[in-house]
């Protein structure tokens, strides 16, 4: 079963997690890690 969809308001803070199946690593070392916090950086500035 599916989980219900999100409501979603103005001014609402939201959780984002990320993680790997079966708890595996999901960035390939700092570097990556680092362009993905980055982007999610940019993408937060243009939807606040």
């Amino acid at each position: 079963m599916a989980r219900k969809p999100r409501i979603e308001y103005k001014g609402a803070a939201y959780h984002v997690m990320s993680r790997g199946n079966g708890g595996a690593d999901i960035f390939y070392g700092d570097k990556d890690r680092h362009l993905f916090l980055e982007t999610l950086d940019e993408i937060c500035g243009r939807c606040a």
